[in-house]
């Protein structure tokens, strides 16, 4: 169920995990983000008015998204209720939306509603919010962690501002670690840490620009040292790695990080660039993606990018997928690392892409053409007396192996689909292509002259 603002600012200091109780209380003592929160930008501005609009703001996790709504919630003039998308429904919704119109016909004051992991809620549970939006009942504060314009209904998203934010530095994470370290009231001052330079460097790295990962890792660090006497409870990187394992990198297999860093990949190859294509590559790897996936887009990438400039492309891709299915990982990581290299330094054609998007174009567009009647097979009788097959000749028994005929519906006759590049093989299809249509003209006006 929601909950309202005693119960969100005032968590019990034995319970409340170290990034709750650090979340900064005024936009002065929020790290980073200043484009969005800096003097002069439109949200300080919005919360100095003390007129707050319905947003939505999108971004990685730990780059401050609920501490935003909190820090809204806290210096407005307003009612406020929270809750998470995971764990409310309609129902829930219907009890805000009533709590907020009475507290706005008997307090005169409206509420802030600060919804979390917003694209958990589909369309009907997002449809809920609308009207009340739209009068002003409530405003709406929504956080989430996907793309929005994939995951929130456009109605909805058309009523809010989206403030996208990105995650947090080096150096904002540095702030935000040693401020815990020295706060007294609400931090860990009182146990006298001490974090090392080379501590702190990758308590950064693990981090990945998520800060309260990385504060959950400043506690579990700080209870490992609590039995330790003053002056040797010290952060290092040896007692971080302990308590972190491993290393998990931000990445959704399901979500938009998915997509970002597969088009990184296909962009790294198409644009030749093999330390792009390798990095990108070991990304998804180390993010747990499928490499049968991985592999599957490669072979897309050797017909739609390489295509017949190198027609060996497609059968290295095919060989990396089939490598990845036969040994899976670790051991297939080589396979797939060939793969983007060959692909990424092989010569680049779009004109098969291209020839198959245009054919299909027409295929659309222009209706079911019949086909010619000398290119049907006479299959029976009836066929052939129809005129199925009439005037076909066999190319094999023409000279020069080209019998001239046209092999298109008359209303597309000339259409030229594919145009080889000037790169690569395609080089030599593009004189092939050349010398068979030669021959063709060839034969057709000496059918012409019978």
């Amino acid at each position: 169920m929601p909950q309202e603002n005693q119960d969100l600012f005032r968590p019990d200091p034995g319970l409340a995990p170290l990034a709750d109780r650090m979340r900064p209380r005024t936009l002065e003592a929020f790290v980073g983000q200043e484009e969005i929160a800096g003097e002069g930008s439109f949200l300080r501005e919005m919360i100095d008015a003390d007129r707050p609009v319905s947003i939505l703001f999108h971004g990685p996790p730990g780059s401050g998204k609920t501490t935003l709504a909190r820090i809204i919630a806290r210096t407005t003039n307003h009612a406020f209720v929270s809750f998470s998308a995971v764990t409310a429904g309609v129902k829930d919704v219907r009890a805000v939306v009533k709590e907020a119109r009475d507290t706005l016909n008997h307090l005169g004051k409206r509420t802030v509603v600060f919804l979390d992991e917003v694209h958990r809620f589909n369309k009907a549970q997002q449809d809920a919010f609308l009207p009340h939006v739209e009068n002003g009942t409530i405003v709406l504060i929504g956080a989430t962690t996907e793309n929005p314009s994939f995951e929130v209904n456009a109605a909805l998203l058309s009523r809010c501002k989206v403030f996208t934010l990105r995650r947090l530095n080096a150096e904002e994470l540095g702030t935000i670690f040693r401020r815990a370290l020295e706060d007294e009231e609400r931090g860990l001052g009182a146990r006298r840490l001490s974090l090392t330079p080379e501590g702190e460097g990758m308590l950064v790295r693990l981090a990945d620009g998520d800060a309260r990962r990385g504060l959950n890792l400043i506690e579990m660090a700080s209870d490992l040292l609590e039995e330790k006497p003053e002056g040797e409870r010290t952060i290092d990187p040896a007692l971080l790695q302990s308590v972190a394992q491993s290393g998990t990198l931000v990445y959704d297999k399901a979500g938009e990080e998915h997509y970002n860093l597969i088009s990184a990949l296909h962009k790294s190859l198409r644009g030749s660039d093999p330390q792009g294509a390798l990095y990108w590559l070991a990304r998804m790897l180390e993010g747990g993606e499928d490499p049968l996936y991985i592999a599957r887009r490669m072979v897309r990438f050797a017909s739609e990018d390489v295509g017949l400039a190198d027609p060996r492309a497609l059968q290295v891709a095919l060989q990396a997928w089939q490598t990845a299915h036969f040994i899976g990982l670790p051991e297939a990581d080589t396979a797939l690392a060939q793969a983007a290299v060959y692909l990424a330094t092989s010569p680049k054609s779009n004109a098969l892409y291209r020839a198959v998007g245009e054919a299909r174009r027409d295929a659309r567009e222009k209706g079911s053409l019949p086909v010619p009647m000398h290119l049907r097979n006479p299959v029976t009788g009836w066929m052939k007396d129809a005129g199925y097959g009439k005037g076909y000749r066999y190319a094999h028994d023409a000279p020069d192996r080209a019998s001239g005929q046209s092999h298109l519906p008359e209303e597309i006759e000339g259409a030229d689909y594919y145009v080889p590049g000037p790169f690569g093989f395609e080089k030599d299809v593009k004189k092939r292509m050349a010398y068979w249509k030669e021959l063709r003209e060839k034969a057709r006006r000496r059918e012409e002259g019978e």
